[in-house]
């Protein structure tokens, strides 16, 4: 048997590594809802089809967990240890099909196995910076109750911060009013959100997307740097918007000592509320 898989749901962004790396990550799918029609958000999901799908809609876009079913497939690997990822709990039921799915693999297969569901109290790139520090400890030969354990400290330690460049689907889903979403495209106003034990806030507000995204930058180092037990490292997740990407890493990199900064693409999950030209940090 191999020595450990790290599962994600398809929130878990994953950078080029990452995907290449199958031995070590998976990821089991959510189902993107819009319009009657249901998306599996998987390795063919056309991103750019979608945002243009978003953007016809009147309607915002919705998600649908994944099944127990989908998990006990992903589970039946050649790992030996198994590592859960999943998008925060008060936002999908996806936790706790994952739980489900590892009680039924025990119920049938017995403990011939670890398994481990954390859900990451955030999402995107938060779930994509889990991803990668339970690989760092799996690499670095601790015990799985040692990774269990330091992986729920991670997630609630960890600063995962958004900038929308449009709050169009904000206002779609009712998150937003019309008016208020109005009021903020005039004056070129963006919010700079935040996962707060596992919901989504909002933080602060900058002129301009460059604004923004400065003052995100400089807020969450702030804070990562209060609970940090060690080096930062960072994960930035963009959708549609690869340069942005690079420029939030080229600021971050001025305002803190990094091992590492780790670029991934919005996957469908990640579109839908990142929206066209976000940025999701986490740190």
């Amino acid at each position: 048997m191999g020595r450990y898989r790290i599962i994600g749901d398809s929130c878990m962004d994953l950078t080029e590594l990452m995907a290449e790396d199958k031995e070590a990550f998976s990821t089991v799918p959510l189902t993107l809802e819009l319009d009657g029609l249901s998306i599996k958000d998987d390795e063919n999901f056309d991103q750019a089809s979608f945002l243009e799908l978003m953007k016809k809609s009147s309607k915002g876009p919705a998600t649908a967990c994944p099944s127990p079913g989908d998990f006990l497939k992903a589970y039946e690997c050649d790992a030996d240890d198994i590592y859960v990822v999943t998008i925060t709990a008060k936002l999908s039921g996806t936790y706790n099909a994952a739980c489900i799915a590892r009680d039924m693999y025990f119920e049938h297969h017995g403990h011939d196995k670890n398994i481990a569901v954390i859900n990451s109290k955030s999402g995107c790139a938060g779930e994509t910076r889990m991803g990668l520090y339970i690989r760092e400890l799996c690499d670095k030969g601790l015990s799985f109750k040692e990774i269990e354990e330091k992986a729920i400290k991670k997630a609630d330690d960890l600063k995962t911060f958004f900038v929308l460049q449009n709050m169009e689907t904000l206002r779609k889903t009712g998150r937003l009013s019309g008016t208020a979403a109005r009021f903020a495209t005039l004056l070129n106003i963006k919010p700079i959100l935040f996962a707060d034990n596992g919901e989504i806030k909002k933080f602060d507000t900058a002129r301009s997307i460059e604004r923004s995204l400065k003052k995100m930058c400089d807020i969450c180092v702030e804070q990562a740097k209060a609970v940090a037990d060690g080096p930062l490292r960072a994960a930035i997740v963009h959708c549609n918007c690869p340069e942005r990407a690079e420029s939030v890493k080229a600021y971050l990199s001025g305002l803190a000592e990094f091992v590492s900064i780790d670029i991934a693409q919005a996957r469908g999950v990640s579109t839908i509320y990142a929206s066209d030209g976000g940025i999701v940090l986490a740190i």
